[in-house]
């Protein structure tokens, strides 16, 4: 998957995200849950856009961190939504398997972009000597 398919494929989770929000209840629980889970979806997209303007591995590596958080937070609000049974969990399931693949793809691009950029550390080093 490149770039530009996970750009399409974060979008189209901030846009789930916000339909399934959307159908959350208007109680106490359902707005504080509510608020949070768009707040955290939204940023999936948004942050790996951001990522992909990266300056640098280094800079990339910090943002994808972001994504990889903000990803992993969505799961958690999902969870709690059907623990609390505030919505279907069959509803919801489909989302939380996304929110969950999301994390994982971006927990691999941060480590393998980190291990290039401590690579290149190493041989900066390296040719310092």
């Amino acid at each position: 998957m490149n770039a530009d398919d996970l750009k399409k494929r974060t979008k189209q989770f901030a846009l789930r995200i916000l339909k399934l929000a959307a159908d959350l209840p208007n109680t106490i629980e359902g707005k504080a849950i509510r608020g949070q889970l768009v707040r955290a979806g939204t940023s999936v997209g948004a942050n790996y856009r951001a990522a992909c303007r990266g300056r640098s591995t280094a800079e990339f590596v910090a943002k994808i961190g972001v994504v990889e958080e903000e990803s992993d937070e969505s799961a958690f609000w999902l969870e709690l939504i059907i623990e609390a049974a505030l919505l279907r969990a069959s509803r919801v399931r489909p989302l939380l398997e996304e929110a969950n693949e999301l994390t994982e793809i971006m927990a691999r691009s941060r480590i393998s972009a980190s291990t290039r950029v401590r690579q290149n550390r190493q041989l900066a080093i390296g040719n310092r000597k």
